[in-house]
């Protein structure tokens, strides 16, 4: 497969996660006061900083995988790390989406999924 296709999947993944976890971190009484009441009626409600905490290392893991696997595949075309990132980006986006079912945010939901697909496309493009 094209290593441009997989580096642009990756560098989307990469941009993705770590500006979300950055925003997270750096904005994180702000992000509270709109997850809080996001998942008020969920049994999340309480764990929200925990949960909160939990997604941020794994964009961060997804994202730091992605960069790494850009470079792996211009050093030596090396697909491991790549193909690591955008499985831990499938994996933090399913996280995302349990938790946007459960707050019944159905359009939440629905960008997840276009997220998902483009994380897919990776995982199939490296393996």
């Amino acid at each position: 497969m094209n290593n441009t296709a997989s580096v642009l999947v990756l560098v989307f993944l990469a941009l993705t996660f770590i500006m979300s976890a950055h925003d997270k971190l750096f904005h994180w009484n702000d992000n509270m006061a709109w997850m809080k009441p996001h998942f008020e009626k969920t049994i999340l409600k309480n764990f929200v900083p925990i949960a909160a905490g939990v997604l941020v290392f794994f964009e961060l893991l997804s994202g730091i995988l992605c960069i790494v696997g850009c470079l792996e595949l211009y050093i030596n075309g090396g697909r491991m790390f790549g193909f690591y990132g955008a499985v831990y980006s499938c994996i933090t986006l399913l996280m995302m989406l349990v938790g946007q079912r459960l707050a019944k945010d159905f359009d939440g939901s629905r960008t997840i999924a276009i997220y998902f697909m483009v994380a897919i496309l990776g995982v199939f493009w490296l393996s």
